[in-house]
């Protein structure tokens, strides 16, 4: 027997052959580009933009542009709720470790990135879709429990153990705010921009303890959302915060190439939109609809084999819950 709410970790490379596992869920960027009959060259093809951008952000020393490559490990996290051994699949993450082919030498990247979570459906496919609310709209406890079980896992001695950093989440900006691009120019992240008020995504967010900021890398078509507890700017290397933009701006540009692949660049006051037309496909085929429909259906069996078997459970922990760490609830001036 092991201690009720106990997480554990197990990792995946993401690779040409990689298959999601049997409790992945299917809505994540890296399994919907792991099936069907362009599966391998999918991979390939989206590996090959990683590298490539990470090459150009990474550009000293590097005239060729092809000194490093990043190895991405799917970073699986479970939790055991009633420790008896029956374990839910809780939240996926990516790690990278980047190889210099100069030196040979594996550096660290960045672990967070894309942001995978069962618990994270069901409050936006199920809760709010029930509640009637409308776009922006949320309950006042919505978000609290994910939040809450989201810095019990990386509080906890198990990720710690593997992880010498809290993780960066790297998201696609909200299509129903306004950006303003400001004058603070980060040699790395690029140019920051600023909204007027949280977006839900922003605010969900906020409840798992961190904050947000929004940055335009160099040759970047629009900023990216880094979602961080302590301080982006300093807690981070320069190849970790690249590792990061490098394989999240790939995946963004091909599953929102209206915001990121497109024919021109963000302004100075900049709406995002998925009705904008000029932008270019990528060569890597991804099916957004399906993506659409398994997030309801994820989001109604995490319904029925998480949040009600072991609702009186998660509410009597969530009430007693401190967090471990300490969190930057306190959003940027």
């Amino acid at each position: 027997m092991t201690k009720p709410f106990t997480c554990s970790i197990k990792r995946i490379r993401f690779d040409e052959n990689y298959e999601p596992a049997n409790n992945t869920r299917l809505t994540t960027n890296f399994a919907n580009l792991a099936r069907g009959e362009s599966r391998q060259e999918n991979l390939r093809r989206t590996l090959a933009m990683i590298n490539n951008r990470f090459n150009s952000l990474a550009s000293c020393d590097n005239p060729k542009g092809d000194r490093y490559s990043l190895e991405i490990d799917i970073i699986s996290a479970e939790i055991d709720i009633e420790g008896n051994g029956k374990t839910f699949p809780f939240i996926e993450m990516l790690k990278s470790t980047i190889t210099d082919h100069q030196t040979n030498e594996r550096i660290e990247g960045m672990i967070g990135n894309s942001f995978s979570s069962y618990v994270r459906d069901y409050d936006f496919s199920v809760v709010l879709p029930a509640l009637g609310c409308k776009v922006n709209e949320k309950p006042e406890s919505f978000g609290d429990l994910h939040g809450k079980l989201y810095q019990h896992l990386v509080s906890s001695a198990v990720f710690q153990a593997e992880f010498q950093k809290q993780p960066v989440i790297c998201l696609s900006v909200s299509t129903t705010k306004t950006y303003y691009r400001t004058t603070n120019v980060h040699p790395v992240l690029g140019t920051e921009y600023k909204n007027d008020e949280y977006s839900r995504t922003d605010d969900y967010f906020e409840k798992m303890g961190l904050t947000v900021r929004y940055f335009k890398p160099e040759n970047s078509n629009a900023p990216l959302a880094f979602y961080f507890s302590g301080d982006l700017l300093h807690d981070y290397t320069d190849f970790e915060l690249i590792s990061a933009i490098s394989t999240m701006e790939s995946f963004q540009k091909i599953y929102r190439p209206e915001i990121y692949n497109t024919n021109s660049p963000a302004g100075e006051v900049y709406q995002p939109s998925l009705n904008y037309q000029d932008y270019s496909l990528t060569q890597v085929v991804y099916d957004r609809v399906e993506r659409g429909q398994l997030a309801v259906k994820q989001g109604k069996w995490t319904e029925e084999n998480f949040i009600k078997p072991y609702q009186d459970i998660l509410e009597q922990w969530a009430a007693k819950f401190v967090p471990l760490h300490a969190a930057n609830q306190e959003r940027v001036a």
